[in-house]
């Protein structure tokens, strides 16, 4: 294939979940619908927060942030999804996605680090409750959302501005309905082994290193739980960490999985359907896990309906 400059790449192809027309209409109501409900259901989250004073505290200031983070999200892949199935194109231009794969990078990164923020919370409450409020201030959870915010645009950066180097094939298709820079690194027809170096470090710095501080904090919770000599201490234990443990279960397993899938397949529709994992699924089934989950987060949403509903 010919190699073509950066400079001359005009568009790339995102192929999406399907080429077959018949299913456009379908998919399309099928991704607005998720898309109106993750944002539906996230702003509930934040709202609910926001408006009642009881869930002021720092485990709830975290849920308000990664709720945005998910909305934010949402936005960066699924609009552009749903302008080319009802412009039936496919095409998205070099600059675009450029732009989209940096902010797919600093939204994934960003929840990376509010999941461990939220897990060293969840530790803090759990392993040393008398020094919750002291440990725990307002201070130190804006400081902790505030270095989230550079850390997770190094990365961005990082990863999408080392694309400029590269050479593109004639070949632009890329098998996904959004850029992803993993997947645009492998239409690069020049050398791309710095990219795959600098691809491989990233994921182990900023998605690695806030994995395994997450696993270390609930090695600690649940050695300390199991310390605890009543069945029903330790059950309301368990319980406050119940929804932050199953929504990063999601986002890490659904990357994981999509990582697997990648690499054991060579079918673009599958690799196009296992993105959608860590993409949209996550995203779309966070508000959900708190709102069904957590009490204090039921009564935020039940005050919220009845301050609406009298106001009407």
């Amino acid at each position: 294939m010919e190699a073509i400059n950066q400079t001359d790449v005009a568009h790339f192809f995102l192929l999406g979940i399907t080429d077959d027309p018949a299913l456009h209409t379908l998919i399309f109501s099928l991704f607005l619908s998720m898309y109106l409900v993750t944002i539906l259901g996230n702003l509930l989250i934040i709202l609910a927060i926001s408006s009642d004073s009881h869930l002021h505290i720092p485990m709830y200031f975290f849920l308000s942030n990664l709720s945005f983070t998910d909305i934010c999200m949402s936005t960066t892949t699924i609009p552009k999804m749903l302008v080319n199935i009802q412009a039936q194109d496919q095409s998205i231009t070099y600059t675009g996605c450029l732009t989209q794969a940096c902010f797919v990078l600093f939204f994934a990164g960003l929840e990376n680090c509010l999941l461990a923020a939220m897990a060293y919370d969840r530790y803090v409450a759990i392993c040393h409750p008398l020094k919750y409020t002291v440990v725990m201030n307002p201070r130190l959870c804006a400081l902790l959302v505030l270095l989230s915010l550079p850390i997770s645009t190094l990365n961005a950066l990082l990863l999408a501005l080392s694309v400029l180097r590269l050479s593109f094939c004639t070949d632009l298709e890329i098998p996904l309905f959004f850029c992803e820079v993993a997947q645009i690194i492998k239409l690069a027809c020049s050398d791309a082994l710095i990219n795959n170096v600098l691809l491989s470090v990233a994921a182990f710095i900023f998605g690695g290193v806030p994995l395994c501080g997450i696993v270390l904090l609930y090695a600690q919770i649940v050695f300390s739980v199991l310390r605890v000599p009543s069945v029903k201490g330790r059950s309301k234990a368990f319980s406050t960490c119940a929804s932050h443990l199953t929504v990063v279960s999601l986002f890490y397993g659904t990357g994981v999985g999509v990582y697997i899938n990648c690499a054991v397949t060579d079918s673009s529709r599958k690799t196009a359907m296992a993105s959608m994992l860590y993409s949209v699924v996550p995203q779309i089934t966070n508000p959900f896990i708190y709102s069904l989950r957590n009490r204090d987060m039921k009564e935020g949403l039940r005050k919220l309906f009845s301050r609406v509903s009298s106001t009407l």
